[in-house]
């Protein structure tokens, strides 16, 4: 028997709070009664219902973005130890990430860091280091008491390392391939608004409106990406349905402006990866990125900060 629509949305939203319940607890080890209880369900049926809506079970699952988050911390971090890797990204011992890690990337840790860090260098010395000079300048801001960068990128306005406070967020999340969809976007943002709207959420005066994505498209599979579309709401909010709520993580966070259209989001995102951090001084923290809309795009033109987690190289 098909479900219902709304008993369709239940699920999907008992099983979002159980995917941002591990994204948040990854490095702990988890019971499948424990996870069952987060959803709601019976520890009987969870297993099959997870499967059921995410196309994988609870375990490949956990394991998959343990393996995603290794390997990212590898890149963003490369002086730290294999042992110290497993235990941070809840990896029972070295053997068992070493494994693991193998079986998915097809090399060892250390091999695939060596790989992709001889690939970095390579891109690197194909870069003018003039040319980042030219285009990077840093300065104190004793205003806004900030570092702000100059840098002639013409899609980039402004640059600079912010403290963003927590956010709590209502969100619709999609899980596939996105990258240059404005019709998927569209449709996302549409039923987060149809819900937000007769709440009166929609005019709240501090109201942000971000996309959060969980993971890295050149580490996740197309079709395992999780995209997130939100709004800011009130801690106390009710969600109900396939919307969900989380708290976004503040902290220091690179905040980059851009001007682009649909087709040069990549453009910006890349910029910020391969030319700013580069010369930053900073390095990626181990959190979500996200994009934060700061007004409503104009003729196809968006205006949007990248925001990236950063800490000290």
């Amino acid at each position: 028997m098909k479900p219902k629509p709304s008993s369709l949305n239940q699920y999907t939203s008992r099983i979002n709070k159980t995917l941002d319940y591990i994204e948040a607890n990854l490095e702990k080890q988890f019971s499948l009664e424990e996870l069952a209880a987060v959803a709601c369900f019976s520890k009987y049926h969870f297993h099959r219902i997870f499967h059921g809506v995410i196309g994988e079970t609870p375990f490949h699952f956990i394991n998959r973005l343990r393996l995603q988050r290794a390997a990212l911390v590898l890149l963003i971090n490369p002086g730290i130890s294999v042992s110290h890797l497993a235990v941070q990204c809840g990896f029972a011992d070295i053997s068992v990430l070493s494994r693991n890690f193998k079986q998915h990337f097809g090399s060892s840790p250390t091999s695939w860091r060596r790989q992709m860090l001889q690939n970095s260098n390579l891109r690197q010395t194909d870069r003018n280091p003039e040319k980042v000079k030219e285009q990077l300048s840093v300065y104190f801001c004793s205003h806004t008491q900030t570092l702000k960068w100059k840098t002639n990128m013409e899609l980039n306005k402004s640059i600079e390392i912010k403290n963003l406070p927590d956010m709590t967020v209502a969100y619709v999340r999609y899980i596939g391939p996105y990258k240059g969809n404005e019709t998927l976007f569209g449709q996302l943002w549409q039923k987060l608004m149809l819900w937000a709207g007769p709440r009166g959420l929609m005019a709240q005066p501090d109201l942000k409106s971000l996309a959060i994505y969980h993971d890295d498209p050149n580490i996740t599979d197309n079709l395992k990406l999780r995209t997130s579309i939100c709004i800011t709401v009130p801690g106390a909010t009710k969600v109900d349905g396939d919307v969900g709520k989380m708290k976004v993580e503040g902290g220091q966070y690179v905040v980059a402006r851009f001007v682009v259209q649909t087709h040069q989001f990549e453009e910006a995102w890349n910029w910020v990866f391969a030319s700013w951090f580069p010369a930053s001084g900073y390095q990626p923290d181990d959190k979500p990125c996200f994009e934060l809309y700061t007004e409503e795009p104009k003729n196809g033109t968006y205006t949007v900060d990248i925001c990236v987690p950063v800490k000290p190289l």
